[in-house]
């Protein structure tokens, strides 16, 4: 049965004794007396209680005791005494069982509905999708169900049009709005061979696009899915929370035995009153604050992440984040646009064209790509080759024409002719923050390319803000020292550690991590292995599938300045936490005093039901200040003089 018909049931049916007790001064009595009272209270017992005693039930047959033990131990006690005291002719107080288990589930009503507007942020998304596509099938456009749409499939979107599923734009040109997904505000231009994203709303042109990912490979599928997982977590400051419960209730109910006792023994007061206390400090007891101390604020900081474009995984990153010191970064795709491109070719151009893009062809390396473009502007056909092997961090060699031909750094040339000119030529390349490409034919080097690959417009701003919050900047690149420092002193990082070898990288975190708590910022797939060693790794949103995997947070936005904000509110997500957890404690720690009646001699009291309120309002006031997360300000922009 749900809370909310729970609590209606019980409310319902508490009222008429509610009545009772105020109008009794005024001489109305409720028709039947205690015999309806018990009426009403075994049917609260019965439907809306009976969860709580079943939970605790479960919990001590496996030698635990749970939040609901407390619940279902101080109603039970109120309901079975006053069964007894009516048949003995002594004051009964049927309502305080009745009246605790409707202030408790109107705590778990307000914690319900908070939730769900907590995780609202994923299911807007969802429920954002397109229903159908114009697909072009049969030599036309024909609308069919989203559900129809496969990969490969041409879909045609026209102006304020919902775009169906992940693609890449085959013709046409427009602008789209990607804030659903990215949190990005502004409309983003798209042409042909740009990536478009499912559910995202087409602005102004029309074009096609080919479908890439359909379904639960969409990135909004995708996005969701991370999301649920990251809310459905656990920080490992739960564990101490569970802990807690486990100890916690055994100690209040000695704590209850032990008001009963001194109230009962020592003060001579009479058993119904004796009880009561008794029951009030095993109802404001009640550790439900402290169940809801971490999952709620991980729901909302997780949530209010997805709606700036922050994917926070799961709650383990949260308490990692606390602690980190150091943010490393991978340099290509990451500080860098990852898009570099041919600036200067020395030696005979067609010459070294030619045969730096016959042994590039089958690459798939960044600096690989450079040149096969340039090749393909410039109409130049690679030569043929063979006996073609990849060098693992230098670069590769084949035959061509008979001859030993090589394209890579300068390790692969080591021992190789180079003439003095070509050496200061390619130190000046270097200098400017461009990396060399050595192109060797036989014996000698015969030319150089010239690869640049400029930092991203964000990149300065984003190092700027992570060094104003007390983090230290680490460039860690395999390429050569002279372009990264280069790179690194144009975005602000004093510290790089170049030439490493892509299998190495996980190796220097790991050296990094024996100075303190470190993050990696990375998108390819030779960062995955430095991802996952981190502490906390960072993937950006337009890396790999891998890299993404690897990753503890995801920036979709694709924007280094969301480095700076995931910490931030990574950081208040969990200091959240152990504020809830402080506060949920100490309140319960505050009320049992009052409860067990250490204050009766001036006149503070607390009656069971009204212990049963508080402890829903603590309850409430936890979620509260979970849900005010939302309102919690994120580390602005650092502004660059």
């Amino acid at each position: 049965m749900k809370i909310t018909t729970r609590f209606w049931v019980s409310l319902i049916f508490s009222l008429p004794m509610l009545a009772n007790m105020v109008l009794m001064p005024f001489g109305w009595m409720l028709p039947g007396g205690e015999w309806t009272m018990l009426i009403l209270t075994t049917v609260v017992m019965a439907v809306s209680a009976r969860p709580f005693v079943t939970s605790a039930w479960a919990s001590f047959k496996k030698h635990h005791s749970n939040m609901d033990t407390l619940v279902a131990i101080g109603t039970a006690t109120a309901y079975i005494y006053s069964i007894y005291a009516m048949i003995t002719n002594q004051p009964v107080f049927f309502e305080s069982a009745a009246f605790v288990t409707t202030f408790v589930l109107l705590g778990q009503v307000f914690e319900e509905r908070m939730r769900n507007n907590a995780s609202n942020a994923v299911e807007k998304l969802v429920n954002l999708q397109a229903k159908e596509a114009e697909v072009f099938k049969d030599g036309e456009f024909k609308k069919v169900p989203l559900a129809d749409v496969i990969e490969g499939d041409l879909i045609r979107v026209r102006p304020g049009e919902k775009i169906a599923v992940d693609g890449v734009i085959a013709d046409g040109n427009s602008t789209i709005d990607e804030s659903m997904v990215t949190g990005e505000s502004m409309p983003v231009e798209k042409q042909a061979g740009d990536s478009v994203i499912g559910s995202t709303i087409n602005n102004t042109g029309t074009f096609t696009f080919k479908a890439s990912k359909v379904g639960d490979d969409t990135m909004l599928a995708q996005i969701v899915e991370l999301v649920k997982k990251a809310q459905n977590s656990h920080a490992p400051i739960q564990n101490l929370t569970d802990k807690v419960s486990d100890i916690f209730v055994p100690v209040v109910l000695m704590l209850a035995i032990g008001t009963f006792l001194v109230w009962y023994v020592l003060l001579g007061a009479p058993v119904a009153n004796a009880l009561i206390f008794a029951v009030s400090v095993v109802v404001i007891a009640c550790p439900c604050a402290l169940g809801l101390a971490t999952p709620t604020a991980l729901m909302v900081g997780t949530g209010r992440g997805a709606k700036m474009g922050i994917l926070i995984k799961n709650g383990e990153v949260l308490e990692e984040v606390n602690e980190v010191k150091t943010v490393v970064f991978d340099k290509t795709g990451t500080i860098t646009e990852g898009k570099p491109k041919v600036t200067d070719i020395v030696g005979n151009e067609n010459e070294v064209l030619a045969i730096a893009s016959a042994l590039e062809q089958s690459s798939e390396h960044p600096l690989a790509a450079a040149i096969n473009n340039e090749a393909k502007s410039q109409k130049i056909e690679p030569s043929e080759i063979s006996d073609f092997q990849a060098i693992r961090g230098e670069g590769v060699t084949a035959i061509i024409n008979g001859q030993m031909a090589m394209v890579g750094n300068d390790k692969l040339v080591t021992g190789v002719s180079v003439s003095d000119s070509l050496k200061n030529q390619a130190a000046e390349l270097q200098n400017a923050a461009k990396t060399v490409v050595y192109v060797g034919l036989g014996d000698e080097v015969i030319g150089l390319v010239a690869i640049q690959d400029a930092p991203k417009e964000t990149s300065a701003e984003a190092i700027a803000e992570l060094k104003a919050n007390g983090l230290m900047p680490v460039m860690l690149t395999g390429d050569n020292e002279r372009v990264a420092k280069a790179i690194a002193s144009q975005v602000g990082i004093d510290e790089v550690v170049a030439d490493v070898l892509p299998g190495d990288k996980a190796d220097h975190v790991k050296k990094l991590q024996s100075e303190g708590k470190v993050a990696f910022v990375g998108d390819g797939i030779n960062d995955a292995p430095a991802l996952s060693t981190a502490d906390v790794g960072i993937a950006m949103g337009s890396g790999t599938d891998i890299a993404i995997e690897s990753g503890g947070i995801v920036l979709v936005k694709n924007d280094l300045r969301d480095v700076a904000k995931a910490l931030e509110l990574s950081r208040k997500t969990f200091n959240r936490i152990k504020l809830n957890l402080f506060w949920a404690f100490i309140y319960n720690v505050l009320g049992i005093p009052v409860a067990a009646g250490v204050f009766y001699f001036i006149g503070m009291t607390l009656s069971p039901e009204l212990a049963g309120l508080a402890m829903a309002f603590s309850s409430l006031s936890v979620v509260t200040s979970s849900v005010l997360l939302n309102k919690a300000k994120i580390q602005p922009k650092l502004k660059l003089s």
